[in-house]
């Protein structure tokens, strides 16, 4: 069942998203509206695009959200495969997006900390560089920023 769901949602979204989905949609807006004066503006007039429009959101939103969750997880694994093949990166990072709202903000602030305590040293950011790693718990491990001069806690 998800296989055949994720393939039609696959297929869906190609084809919704396609440059002529947009101009079949904005071509159908159009001759409803030109109809308008031929219905008189009555209410079924207007019922029959409200109606349309409602099943047609309605459904991609179930699409539009399985794509996105689909492509997270890729994005994630490939991110994590990035982390585990460079040397001297903190695979404990890796599958973040497991974490609480709580442990996240904990790691936020760690390294917000760790960019202030960078800059009031006196040393300067690397170009691009707006966050440093976040500081282990236990202390002593240091780690280079690129660009920088020297070691950073971790």
């Amino acid at each position: 069942m998800n296989d055949l769901f994720h393939r039609f949602a696959h297929w869906a979204s190609d084809l919704v998203g396609a440059p002529w989905a947009f101009i079949t949609a904005t071509l159908t807006v159009a001759v409803w509206a030109l109809l308008g004066s031929a219905y008189r503006f009555s209410d079924s007039w207007q019922l029959w695009i409200n109606t349309g429009t409602t099943i047609i959101t309605f459904l991609m939103v179930f699409l539009i959200q399985h794509t996105q969750n689909r492509d997270t997880k890729a994005i994630h694994l490939k991110l994590d495969e990035l982390m585990r093949a460079i040397q001297g990166a903190r695979t404990a990072l890796v599958d973040l997006e497991a974490l609480s709202d709580e442990e996240l903000e904990r790691l936020r602030r760690q390294f917000q900390r760790l960019r202030q305590r960078y800059v009031a040293e006196g040393r300067s950011l690397p170009e691009g560089i707006e966050s440093g790693p976040e500081e282990p718990e236990q202390a002593g491990q240091e780690r280079a920023l690129p660009g920088g001069d020297g070691g950073v806690p971790r």
